[in-house]
């Protein structure tokens, strides 16, 4: 979600016109996550048993079955809660009797002037538009078992999902074959998607994994296998691409602000993408929602920040069409990863909450709620939204690592002011180890257990930290895999949380709420170790040693390899900033000089913090309404870029000295990793 940035008064739109851009010749497979075999008991084989049963008794190639079930759950069952439109169970049907609760912005926390979108009576979860006829109930019709069994079991589930695709593969004329080539029009018919570019995506995708393979352990503890099978290549006919159909509900339309400069829809061509304009205009004595800008010429993109909107997306589709609210790049849809662009990327966006992050960055909002990442973060939207994130960091030349992706809840506040009202989204349950591999860039230990360097990587489906504050205030959440880790002042479950005086300046104690990002920390984020002590590793966090639990049997961080900083010999300390801003002198004298405001934390002589960027400072000054971009103040005075807390943060290159903490790879057995 993103800060309100005035009252305002509000503007009507005039037309719209819809930009698609489509392309099914080609499709970028992404790597997609699996882990080494675990154990064989019988328990843990229950769900494997269940997909050779099934494919068995339908006579569809196991491969086929396990594939689509892949790309729809990640074999997860959710225990049985529905999805945001409604698919249940490792093949993800549809029951188009059942939708889940309408979702409503969650009330607002701390700092959360925004609009939150329409008031909850008219908020409601945007579904896949244009569904075939429900798939549960067909799978129900198809087997005989009744809905609530497949809404609930497993086997069932994966039953009614073989009996859909056996009987889609006969409508099609086409034969039971055991030839899993042979069935590719059927699995790209299977999610019911009304988008021709999707459609094929996912088809595409199923044979990518069908061809690598894949092993993951579920949420639920079994281990399933799907054994590689290099020389399934479909021979594809135009003719055999599932048909768009019409759409039950109509697409975001663009608004037309220039017939002389059509909008270009800028997203990687294998994915279905919309244009709706985000209005650069200006109402009595203030504009909005949006600066124009000429970057990467003018500035430098090197950052991309992940939201959730928090709200669902018909809200937010209003929202950023209002001239008195923030805005961001790109809308991503949960029920099926439809993308949306509202901003063109050369042009900077309000989104984050500090100038000097958007002047740098590309906002991409999914439509979700951090307290119910089971029905919103849904395998279709990481997929479409990694799809998207790697086609921009490939154009920008951004590195795929978490100092360059980030979440909003990672970006730095830029004054001691502002921190408490700094956002908290995505939240702990975004799955950030599976997002980056399908990002193509796996996180994982570029160093011995023994290095001076640590990267957070806890196992996301096991590791379960007990949060409150998702369903109400002090409230415990259900039990659920989360990318983060809490940090402790002493290396004991028992001892107090580390404290953020920043984002708490009255001395309350950090909390295990779900939105209190006081005393964590997330997967990819790199530190420097300050200690070990038994199961417990210390880090420099915040000026202060922090300890987390590390414990060898199930190992929430690995080591890693890099660069850190120390304040230089002399100094006792050294200032953090939240932005890196140009020396004085460098400002031309019709711009006002932005004032230095360092935040409320130092770095102590002889605390450690991990670099993975070196900048110069800059600034712009954004506060007035203009035809053309306004001009960029660029500085000589160089910056580190550091990860201090759960957030980021920046300290001059002039004050600390740069120490490389090496160490050489471990040694890893080869798993595999489709592409």
């Amino acid at each position: 979600m993103r800060k309100r940035v005035a009252s305002r008064v509000r503007v009507f739109l005039r037309g719209h016109r819809l930009t698609v851009c489509v392309a099914t010749s080609s499709v970028l497979a992404l790597p997609l996550l699996a882990f080494p075999p675990g154990g064989d008991t019988a328990g843990e084989r229950t769900l494997q048993l269940d997909f050779q049963a099934a494919a068995k008794e339908y006579r569809v190639p196991q491969s086929v079955l396990m594939g689509v079930s892949y790309l729809q759950s990640r074999w997860d069952t959710h225990s049985g809660a529905p999805s945001v439109n409604g698919g249940y169970g490792p093949m993800h049907l549809v029951d188009g009797a059942r939708t889940p609760p309408a979702a409503t912005s969650a009330p607002p926390r701390t700092g959360d002037r925004n609009l939150a979108g329409p008031p909850p009576e008219e908020q409601v979860p945007m579904g896949r538009p244009a569904l075939q006829p429900a798939e549960l109930r067909r799978a129900a019709r198809l087997t005989g078992a009744s809905a609530e069994r497949l809404r609930t079991d497993p086997g069932a589930n994966v039953r009614g999902g073989a009996a859909v695709l056996a009987e889609t593969q006969r409508q099609l004329g086409k034969p039971l074959s055991d030839n899993p080539a042979d069935w590719w029009e059927a699995v790209a018919r299977f999610p019911g998607s009304t988008d021709a570019a999707a459609a094929t995506a996912f088809a595409n995708d199923v044979f990518s994994l069908i061809r690598k393979g894949a092993q993951r352990t579920t949420e639920e503890g079994q281990h399933v296998t799907l054994a590689a099978q290099p020389g399934v290549r479909p021979d594809v006919q135009p003719s055999a691409r599932p048909p768009v159909q019409p759409s039950a509900r109509p697409r975001p339309q663009p608004t037309v602000q220039d017939p002389d400069r059509p909008e270009q829809v800028e997203c990687p061509a294998e994915v279905i993408c919309g244009w709706l304009s985000a209005p650069y205009v200006q109402f009595d004595d203030q504009y909005g929602n949006h600066d124009l800008a000429d970057r990467p010429r003018d500035e430098k993109i090197e950052y991309i920040v992940i939201h959730d909107t928090e709200a669902s997306l018909d809200s937010m589709l209003k929202t950023i069409q209002d001239p008195a609210e923030a805005s961001w790049h790109y809308s991503v849809r949960s029920s099926d990863g439809h993308i949306t662009q509202h901003i063109r990327t050369k042009d900077e966006a309000w989104h984050s909450g500090s100038q000097f992050v958007n002047a740098r960055s590309i906002g991409i909002e999914h439509e979700g709620f951090l307290t119910r990442p089971d029905a919103w973060y849904t395998e279709e939207m990481y997929r479409s939204s990694a799809r998207l994130v790697r086609y921009l960091a490939e154009k920008y030349d951004i590195p795929l690592d978490r100092q360059h992706i980030f979440g909003h809840d990672n970006v730095p506040a830029p004054t001691g002011e502002s921190i408490p009202g700094m956002h908290d989204d995505p939240g702990p349950f975004w799955d950030w180890r599976h997002y980056f591999d399908l990002l193509g860039a796996p996180l994982k230990a570029t160093a011995g257990a023994d290095s001076p360097m640590v990267m957070i990587l806890p196992d996301y489906r096991a590791h379960r930290p007990a949060y409150t504050g998702c369903a109400g205030a002090g409230l415990p959440c259900a039990a659920h895999g989360s990318s983060a880790v809490r940090m402790h002042t002493e290396p004991r479950e028992n001892a107090p949380l580390i404290q953020d005086r920043g984002r708490r300046p009255n001395g309350e104690e950090s909390t295990k709420d779900v939105n209190d990002l006081g005393s964590r920390v997330s997967a990819g984020q790199t530190y420097a170790v300050a200690g070990r002590q038994g199961d417990w590793t210390a880090i420099w966090y915040l000026g202060q040693r922090a300890w987390f639990k590390n414990p060898k049997s199930a190992p929430t961080a690995v080591g890693a390899a890099g660069k850190t900083v120390t304040p230089k010999s002399g100094l006792a300390e050294i200032p953090v900033y939240g932005r890196a801003l140009p020396e004085g002198d460098a400002y031309p004298a019709d711009i006002e000089e932005a004032p230095e405001a360092p935040l409320p934390y130092t770095v102590k002589a002889g605390q450690r913090y991990v670099t993975q960027a070196r900048l110069t400072g800059s600034y712009t000054d954004r506060s007035a309404f203009a035809h053309s971009p306004s001009p960029v103040v660029q500085g000589s005075e160089e910056y580190y870029e550091i990860q201090f807390g759960y957030r980021l943060g920046y300290v001059r290159a002039s004050d600390v000295e740069v120490v490389d903490a090496p160490g050489p790879a471990p040694e890893q057995p080869a798993r595999p990793q489709p592409k």
